[in-house]
């Protein structure tokens, strides 16, 4: 949904200044359309990966626990049977600073875009 609506508010005349000088569908795509919405893949990406790796009850729910997700190794670590809290806290810590990472990401280049995340 956020690429979508990248897109949909493109100038179709970049598009076509891109075919009127000579550059094909493959061209058009990699050097005008990518460029323009990439605030919106990078909010889509930042929308699907901050859920994927922080959430863990929801997983266990509807999927039984059988996949172990970062959500589950954390929980583990912290009240399973391998309690190991230092591992845990590391393991925390990546999270937090690849989700920020991802954040910063987002506000460098979703400038002007309701999609930005603010810190």
């Amino acid at each position: 949904l956020p690429i979508y609506s990248v897109i949909v508010k493109l100038d179709g005349s970049l598009v076509e200044a891109a075919r009127d000088l000579g550059a094909d569908g493959v061209n058009v795509f990699r050097r005008v359309i990518l460029p323009l919405s990439l605030p919106g893949v990078l909010s889509g990406i930042t929308m699907v990966f901050v859920p994927s790796v922080s959430t863990f009850a929801i997983s266990k729910m509807l999927g039984g626990g059988t996949e172990l997700l970062l959500g589950d190794l954390i929980e583990q670590q912290f009240l399973g049977g391998a309690y190991n809290p230092q591992l845990g806290a590391a393991i925390s810590l990546v999270m937090m600073v690849i989700v920020v990472v991802c954040m910063v990401v987002m506000n460098r280049f979703g400038e002007g875009e309701e999609q930005a995340v603010i810190l």
